[in-house]
């Protein structure tokens, strides 16, 4: 259940200003990882906000548009191919949340995080595990990151269309695998995901 709890909590303490951040794209084979950090205005009800898995792409594209027009402030970034296989995905991944939480027009001075992991931030930040299903901040993140994601693997697909990647969006699905074994990876793919390719040659 959705609610500004956490949240309000923290207003309470004395923080003036809290964004909900979240990822889409860590466990693709593929492509970037996408963060977004949102400020929603305390209290902003919308129907059928929830953790971005859980809804329909169709939703997902209809929610994004409104939560971009009521949002007192968001910004979407992303910790490229290159980044991942230089760092490693956690590392790209929390990169690409402190863009986001970077690039906010109006500056948040608390983040809330989905998951279990909040280091290294710019501000004060809290883990909250499965946050998306929790705190509407979160979930509009979620919403927000996955569209994107979604939208640039459309793009790839258009690149690369021998792997499949509008239909699966990056992930490891048995097309994919043998579209990697029958064409061999692109640029787009990252290295330390398919070593299971150097292992079977």
């Amino acid at each position: 259940m959705l609610d500004y709890a956490i949240e309000k909590e923290l207003l309470e303490k004395g923080f003036s200003t809290v964004c909900g951040v979240d990822e889409a794209g860590r466990g693709p084979l593929c492509g970037p990882v996408v963060a977004a950090a949102c400020i929603l205005p305390m209290g902003f009800e919308l129907e059928e906000l929830n953790d971005s898995k859980k809804l329909t792409e169709k939703k997902r594209e209809k929610l994004f548009d409104i939560i971009c027009e009521n949002a007192v402030a968001y910004c979407i970034a992303e910790a490229s191919v290159e980044e991942i296989d230089s760092m490693n995905i956690l590392e790209a991944d929390l990169l690409a949340m402190r863009r986001a939480i970077d690039g906010l027009a109006v500056k948040a001075d608390f983040a809330i995080i989905d998951g279990n992991i909040a280091r290294d931030f710019q501000i004060p930040a809290r883990a909250v595990v499965h946050g998306d299903a929790i705190s509407p901040s979160i979930a509009a993140a979620s919403i927000l990151a996955k569209v994107t994601r979604d939208r640039a693997c459309i793009e790839l697909d258009r690149a690369y269309p021998q792997y499949g990647i509008a239909k699966h969006k990056g992930y490891g699905t048995k097309a994919h695998m043998q579209a990697l074994r029958e064409y061999g990876p692109s640029p787009i793919h990252r290295k330390q995901f398919i070593r299971f390719l150097d292992k079977e040659s």
